[in-house]
Parts: C-alpha cells; sequence; structure tokens
C-alpha cells in the first residue's frame, strides 16, 4: 500500500543549503552534490520498493468534513448514548477533541448547509429555510446560491486543494448557480436534491451535474401501509445509495492521496425514511419493538417492522461509513496529516400525529436523542441547534480532550482556512464577502481560548419563523414572527439552565433589549426569506 512520508530533518537541511546556494549564484560542490544523492537514494530506494509516495511540499493537511443528518447531541455513545452502538465515532473523540456546546448553523437542512459552506450566519446568509427551487421538477433541488455566493470549497480551490463533496447538498439544483460543480467543488456525487434523499433506494444520483440511475425499481420515501404485516424488505431495492455514495468517496481519497484535498461528506443518515440493512436490524433486540409494534407510515415517511431497532441501524450504518473512512486515510498512511470533523447539520427529528413515534418512526425519546435538551429538529431550543461536534488532528488536537466554547457553523470558514494557512484577507474573491465565524483553531491546540466579538445568531424562516441569539451565558429565543400573534423574547442561563425551562426575560429586560438591538445592527434582508416583522425594523434602524 501507498504511504505518504515526510523526509527526514538532515535531508531537509541539505534540501535548503542546496537551494540556498543556488539562489546565491553558486553550483554545489562536488562532495555536497556526492553526499546528497547518497542520502537520497539511501532514503528513497527502500521506500519506493515498498510503495511509499512522497508527501506534498506545502505540506497543507488534507481536510476531511463529515456532516451526519439530523443526528442527535446525545444519539454516540462518546455524548452517553447507552443504547445505539458508535464504536469508530466514539474511537473518532477519543483520539481527538469533543464540543459540549457546539451548534449548527439551523434547525434544518439547507439553510445549515449554506451558513457551513459560506461562513455567513442565518442574518447574512442567502438561503434561510428550507425551500424548493421552483423548477417544476418531481425533484427539484433546493433554492440556489448565487454566483455571489463563496464557499469555503472554492477558497480551499483557489489554494489548491483538489475538492469533492459527497451526499446530500441542498443548496441548488445542477446546471444553476447553486450547483456543487459550480460551487468550488471538483467533483460531486450523491443526493443533489433533498426530496430524492427521503428514499435510500432512489431511481438516480446525481454524478457531477448528470443523473445516474441507481435502481429500475426504487422505492418513494413515503407510503402507509395501515393494515397487514409490515415487512421491510418491501421497501429496499437493488442498490443503497448509502454505499454507492460511500464508495465514491472512497475512490476520491485514492485518486488524490498524493495531494491535499477537501473531502466533504455529507452523510444522509439517520434522516428518515429508515430503510437500514438488515445486518444492523439483526443485532438489536426484538424486545425494543414489543411495545409500539410496527410503524405504518402514520407520522411520514415509509413504515418499518421494527421502528427502534431500524433508527439504531441507521445510526449504527452512519457509523460504520465514518470507520470505513478513516480506514482508507489510514491505509494510504494519511491520517498524521489530515484534519478530520465530525459534526450533524441539526438535531434529531421531532414528534408527528402518533406520539408513539416521531416523523418516519424515529425513535427519538426512546433513545434520549437530544440527551436531555429541550427541542428538536425546527426548533431554536438547544435540543434543534445543539449538535456533537469532534476534531481529530494528531499533532495539533490533544487526545481524549474536551471544549466547552461555545461556537457554531459560521467558524469552520475562518478556522479551515486557518488551517490550510489561507490569509482570508488578501483572497481575492473575500475582499466583497463578510465573515460571521471565528478561528477556532487555538482552542483546538490548547493555545488560547479564542473570544467572539458578536453573539451567534439564528434567523430561521422555517416552523413559523424563530429568531435566537446567545452571547455568553445569555440565549433569547422568539417564534412564531410569521404568524399573526409573534411571540414574546424568552431568555435563558444556559449556565445555569440549560435544559431551557426557566424562561428569566421579565427579570433581565435589558438584557432582551441589548441582544434584540444587537440583532438588528447586524441583520440583513434577504428578499427571497422574508422576515417582515424584523425586515420593517431592520429598514428603520438603517435609516
Amino acid at each position: 500500500m501507498n504511504r505518504s512520508f515526510r523526509l527526514c530533518s538532515s535531508f531537509r537541511s541539505s534540501q535548503h543549503q542546496s537551494i540556498h546556494t543556488a539562489a546565491a549564484g553558486r553550483s554545489p560542490s562536488p562532495r555536497f552534490a556526492s553526499s546528497l544523492l547518497r542520502i537520497v537514494f539511501s532514503i528513497a530506494l527502500p521506500l519506493a520498493a515498498s510503495g511509499v509516495v512522497w508527501a506534498d511540499s506545502t505540506d497543507q493537511p488534507n481536510i476531511v468534513f463529515i456532516l451526519a443528518d439530523d443526528l442527535g447531541y446525545g444519539e454516540l455513545g462518546c455524548y452517553g448514548q447507552e443504547k445505539i452502538k458508535t464504536p469508530n465515532i466514539d474511537r473518532l473523540a477519543s483520539q481527538g477533541m469533543r464540543f459540549t456546546q457546539h451548534y449548527t448553523g439551523a434547525p434544518v437542512c439547507a439553510p445549515a448547509r449554506c451558513v457551513l459552506m459560506t461562513g455567513q450566519n442565518l442574518s447574512h446568509a442567502q438561503i434561510r429555510g428550507n425551500r424548493d427551487s421552483g423548477n417544476g421538477r418531481i425533484y427539484p433541488g433546493q433554492w440556489p446560491i448565487t454566483d455571489d455566493a463563496v464557499t469555503i470549497a472554492e477558497v480551499l480551490k483557489d489554494a489548491g486543494y483538489v475538492t469533492g463533496a459527497f451526499g446530500k447538498w441542498g443548496l441548488g439544483p445542477s446546471n444553476t448557480s447553486g450547483s456543487p460543480i459550480k460551487q468550488g467543488f471538483d467533483r460531486y456525487f450523491g443526493y443533489n436534491c433533498q426530496r430524492n434523499a427521503h428514499s435510500y433506494y432512489p431511481p438516480f444520483l446525481d454524478s457531477d451535474e448528470r443523473e445516474v440511475q441507481i435502481n429500475l425499481y426504487p422505492i418513494p420515501g413515503h407510503d402507509r401501509k395501515p393494515e397487514g404485516e409490515v415487512i421491510a424488505d418491501d421497501y429496499r431495492a437493488k442498490n443503497y445509495a448509502p454505499d454507492l455514495i460511500l464508495a465514491e468517496a472512497t475512490k476520491f481519497i485514492d485518486k488524490n492521496k498524493n495531494k491535499p484535498f477537501f473531502l466533504y461528506l455529507p452523510f444522509v443518515e439517520p434522516h428518515v425514511s429508515m430503510q437500514p440493512p438488515q445486518q444492523w436490524l439483526d443485532q438489536y433486540p426484538e424486545s425494543w419493538d414489543e411495545e409500539n409494534g410496527p410503524y405504518r407510515g402514520e407520522n411520514g415517511y415509509l413504515p418499518h417492522p421494527r421502528p427502534r431497532a431500524a433508527y439504531a441501524s441507521m445510526i449504527s450504518d452512519l457509523d460504520e461509513h465514518v470507520g470505513t473512512i478513516l480506514e482508507r486515510l489510514e491505509n494510504h498512511g494519511l491520517s498524521e496529516n489530515t484534519l478530520i470533523v465530525f459534526t450533524s447539520d441539526n438535531g434529531p427529528t421531532h414528534g408527528g400525529r402518533d406520539p408513539r413515534f416521531h416523523i418516519g418512526g424515529a425513535a427519538c425519546t426512546f433513545f434520549n436523542s437530544t440527551g436531555g435538551l429541550r427541542g428538536f429538529k425546527g426548533s431554536c431550543y438547544e435540543g434543534g441547534i445543539r449538535v456533537p461536534c469532534i476534531v481529530k488532528w494528531p499533532g495539533h488536537v490533544k487526545e481524549n480532550s474536551v471544549s466547552e466554547l461555545p461556537s457554531y457553523f459560521p467558524d469552520w470558514f475562518v478556522t479551515l482556512s486557518e488551517v490550510a494557512k489561507i490569509d482570508l484577507q488578501n483572497t481575492e474573491s473575500m475582499k466583497s464577502t463578510s465573515l460571521d465565524g471565528i478561528s477556532l483553531l487555538p482552542e483546538l491546540t490548547s493555545s488560547s481560548t479564542p473570544t467572539r466579538d458578536s453573539p451567534m445568531i439564528w434567523d430561521f424562516h422555517n416552523y413559523g419563523g424563530i429568531v435566537a441569539i446567545r452571547d455568553g451565558k445569555w440565549k433569547a429565543v422568539r417564534r412564531d414572527l410569521l404568524k399573526k400573534n409573534p411571540g414574546d423574547w424568552e431568555l435563558y442561563n444556559l449556565d445555569t439552565d440549560r435544559d431551557e425551562q426557566n424562561d428569566v426575560a421579565a427579570d433581565h429586560p435589558e438584557i432582551v433589549k441589548r441582544l434584540e438591538a444587537t440583532y438588528l445592527d447586524i441583520r440583513s434582508i434577504e428578499p427571497d426569506f422574508a422576515l417582515p416583522i424584523y425586515d420593517k425594523l431592520t429598514r428603520q434602524n438603517a435609516n
């Protein structure tokens, strides 16, 4: 197998001497040249025989960013989960840093991904809620980000990285300004449209900007079976999309192992529908599902005979895919020079009409998926936006370490740029672009604790319209902003009230007023995602 190799210090110093001699207009002496050649061949010939290759001289680390879909704060063993098996992700945590107060950019798919890719929070982001493109197709893709958007992939590509994305995109259909291929990725394979991703056996996946048929007899993502036996195999087809996506991701690693690469892996699990492989179902107790019985599709998506076991299986299958990526990096000798981030796009799915199940039959109450936090997906309470986050970077991030620093998705644009040694202030594409994050590199390397100049903000335009602001220990939330009667501000002290059970807005009106004023000073109006009550105040504030 090929392994990257970093030159020994004696060879590096000799190499530098040769460069400096040449720069001074002198040729190296015959004795020095002979000595240098002996060093090179004594190292290179044995390595060549064993298949070892040279590391890139720029020494830029590879970056692998893994994004789970609807994975809750409490659904991993390293975050306290006791029932679901996640050995690979738990091992990743033991080898790196686990964040306890990390937040997504939004409580649903598309806006969270927009914030992650562009480094702008929801008060500035182009996408502030889930919205289809409106092109009239069955799988239309989502509202596209524009050509003006600058993604972290574009910046890394300009810095010499090979870029690939494999999984769920959700930021614009193929052949539009929002296509991943037009937003900085050299290679893309997966679900461009979130609606197509409702089934794990879809008719096609997107390869760059072409649709590739994968199932002649696909399984639609929604169905009901009010009566009769529910059989898992009735909702399976020939090709399981997550495995195909994983295979393309490993090919990308194989192809680009000798270059610095940015590998973005927005995996689709455990987002419903629940269609996990049978071998995972067989590893979880049948007794789990004796209480509620089969799920018949009454809360949307597909039925399943063993919904609790199925939900656990989805997460374990995700864990296995993470393990495959870690193993492939190790096989190529890339682990030591690769920064890996693992996190989730939002909290676990919420409840539905049938109180026995969450949407799609998910068992989020049974597994305590939020780890005791309030709220679920679609909510700006902690359970909807606080997500697991693990970072591994050997030699830089201390093993088995924990960070309590409040952080969120906008921080990754700045952090990854710094990791890649990119000077954003002197980057042409960034001169007209503002960013809302801070660099987490000092926290990751334990060199210092970074400070944040402005609050973390969520300006969310689905689920009735929600604004949330976190500044230090204080978190303000206002709901129903798109409804006739908007809610009042709520205020929580997260230092003493992690679960947001004690609203203290009436006790601290000055804090609420300050946070709202700061939010109005910061936010911009996005016409495609109107929030009339605050759009009006934003205009007034600007005047």
